[in-house]
């Protein structure tokens, strides 16, 4: 099969395409031809080894598994003896490690039935992004209806899941982003959205109930004046920082000072559950969330894809076709 393969740490250069072999299920796995895959920061931060706290998980020299991607859409082509939830035939959407791939194999509990209302290429962009924007505010931020929520970084990956996300849950919605992005942002729902190259969400002019902050480089007392006094703020992945712990520097002294001051101050470190996937599949065949693809490229342009995930320009999500 062709596979997206990298032997060392690096930019997107270190990737290459490849001819390997296809993987073989195990008793508990599901073999999936992929149809699509999505892109997302952690393939980033995999690919360049960068914060190095990521190597003491995944290889010290190198990455143990060579090759790339975690969202994925596509086909059951085969299942292990021990699987009982899926079928040859099946269309299904999820994680594993591995998806810039023809084939994958994934762990049953880390997939679900593809939403039928969504294409191969909007359900492959669902898996860890939604993830992390719903488990951020319905278990992170324990996100009320009626509440007012602030999403940082409301057009991208992560944000445009989360604005979506915070309405399905009944919260009053200011979306923060760029220029560019300004109707982007409206159109998925913001009651509000406010333009960090020309306003500042911090002016202490409007506090919020819960920040959803998934850009990753704003300091904790800039976020602490937009909060309200008993206010709730989650910190999303690893951005920005040293090159030893990266962004989980902030989200670790944010969890230091909570105990100290009335606001709760957290870090996200989201895990993908089935539960959560079907939860996801029925907001879209609903209509209540609709995935958005800024671009689309197929395999062998995977190290295209990943440059301009990282570039932050992307409006939504980018996924690579398979």
């Amino acid at each position: 099969m062709k596979a997206i393969i990298q032997d060392v740490y690096g930019s997107a250069d270190v990737l290459e395409l490849r001819d390997v072999d296809p993987p073989v299920p195990g008793d508990g796995d599901v073999l999936i031809r992929v149809r699509a895959a999505g892109v997302e920061q952690g393939v980033w931060h995999l690919m360049t080894g960068m914060p190095f706290l990521t190597r003491a998980f995944f290889g010290f020299r190198g990455p143990k598994n060579p090759i790339r991607g975690r969202e994925l859409a596509g086909r059951v082509e085969a299942v292990g003896k021990n699987v009982v939830g899926f079928r040859p035939g099946d269309e299904v959407f999820g994680t594993a490690e591995g998806t810039f791939a023809e084939f994958v194999c994934a762990k049953e509990g880390k997939i679900a039935l593809k939403p039928v209302n969504a294409s191969f290429e909007q359900a492959a962009v669902v898996p860890v992004s939604a993830t992390t924007a719903l488990q951020g505010l319905r278990d992170s931020g324990r996100l009320q209806p009626g509440q007012d929520v602030l999403v940082i970084g409301a057009g991208g990956g992560v944000g445009s899941f989360a604005v979506q996300l915070a309405k399905v849950l009944g919260a009053q919605v200011t979306g923060v982003c760029s220029t560019e992005k300004l109707d982007l942002v409206r159109s998925i729902g913001a009651d509000h959205v406010i333009d960090y190259k020309h306003d500042d969400f911090a002016d202490g002019a409007r506090q919020f109930d819960v920040i959803l902050d998934t850009a990753g480089n704003r300091p904790l007392s800039v976020l602490r004046r937009a909060l309200k006094p008993r206010g709730t703020l989650v910190i999303v992945g690893g951005e920005g920082g040293g090159r030893w712990t990266g962004g989980f520097e902030r989200s670790l002294r944010a969890s230091m000072l909570s105990p100290f001051v009335g606001q709760t101050l957290t870090g996200l470190m989201a895990t993908e559950r089935q539960e959560d996937l079907r939860f996801l599949a029925q907001l879209i065949d609903a209509g209540s969330v609709t995935p958005v693809i800024d671009k689309s490229y197929p395999l062998a342009d995977t190290p295209a894809a990943i440059r301009h995930m990282h570039d932050g320009h992307a409006r939504g999500k980018v996924v690579v076709t398979v």
